[in-house]
């Protein structure tokens, strides 16, 4: 196949032995871990957990990535939609709340042939990085119940140096448009959990308060109160990261304060994690 799927528009050679494009995937789809994953926003895990599928490979491979492994790396397993169907019917009778795709953006269309097998009733959640192509995001319409995307830059020139990628901001607030346009409305069950929505996150990054301030400028001009922004502490130096001088430490609390200032100023309504939570302990271990 000639991969499209995602912004960067590779025209990429995909097959089951060959990975031209930018993320280096195969056509055959690859996954890294599956399963109850409890530490995502309460409206998401709530006490019985959200059913992670975490998948293998990334469009966007920040230098950053807590999940190097399997973004950068691309470690996993190849499966095929119909196991994958099974092992969705297996969360959804585990008892998860939701179920939620992690980095599926290339693999979207083996993604859409695994829900025409089997389509969870539990909200299906659609964990991106925010760059997206508007023709994929489309393919995905009355599939995913809640769309989770991150907005990571507000600056292009730290995208490029960060992520290989200088047309960040105008791809993810056309992104974040189409997922309203499809998901425009809030809503939660009687518990508490997402049913239908977005949810943006936001990652500080430390030494760059600056690009998380203009990040929230950002979503209040354009989105307002159409979603819930969750605000990110858990910055922890991984990867490439560590090789970096202005991304080998964890943030300060001053930093991540300013930025939780300007949120409450902003009166952006949503989640901001405690400090604490920028922890190895809570990168999942691979067990592919």
């Amino acid at each position: 196949m000639i991969c499209n799927l995602c912004p960067r528009k590779c025209n990429a050679k995909r097959n089951e032995n060959t990975a031209s494009g930018f993320c280096r995937c195969e056509d055959k789809m690859k996954v890294a871990k599956i399963a109850p994953h409890l530490w995502e926003e309460p409206c998401i895990s709530s006490e019985n957990g959200c059913g992670a599928v975490f998948f293998s490979g990334c469009t966007l491979k920040c230098v950053y990535c807590q999940n190097y492994e399997i973004s950068h790396e691309n470690n996993g397993r190849f499966i095929s939609p119909q196991e994958l169907s099974e092992k969705l019917r297996e969360l959804e009778e585990s008892g998860v709340h939701t179920i939620e795709f992690v980095s599926a953006t290339q693999y979207v269309d083996k993604l859409i042939k695994t829900l025409d097998i089997y389509k969870p009733s539990v909200p299906l959640i659609y964990n991106s990085s925010g760059y997206e192509s508007i023709e994929t995001l489309k393919k995905l319409k009355g599939y995913i119940d809640v769309y989770l995307p991150d907005f990571k830059y507000s600056d292009d020139k730290l995208a490029k140096s960060l992520s290989k990628c200088d047309n960040y901001t105008k791809v993810t607030l056309n992104a974040i448009e189409e997922m309203l346009s499809q998901q425009p409305a809030l809503s939660f069950d009687e518990d508490g959990i997402i049913q239908k929505g977005v949810i943006i996150r936001h990652l500080v990054l430390p030494s760059h308060t600056k690009n998380s301030i203009g990040v929230l400028k950002l979503i209040k001009e354009n989105f307002a109160d159409r979603v819930l922004v969750s605000l990110m502490g858990q910055y922890t130096p991984y990867g490439k990261a560590l090789e970096l001088d202005n991304l080998n430490r964890k943030i300060t609390k001053r930093e991540y304060n300013k930025v939780l200032d300007e949120l409450i100023r902003l009166d952006l309504d949503g989640f901001a994690q405690e400090l604490k939570s920028a922890d190895e302990s809570y990168i999942p271990k691979w067990d592919y």
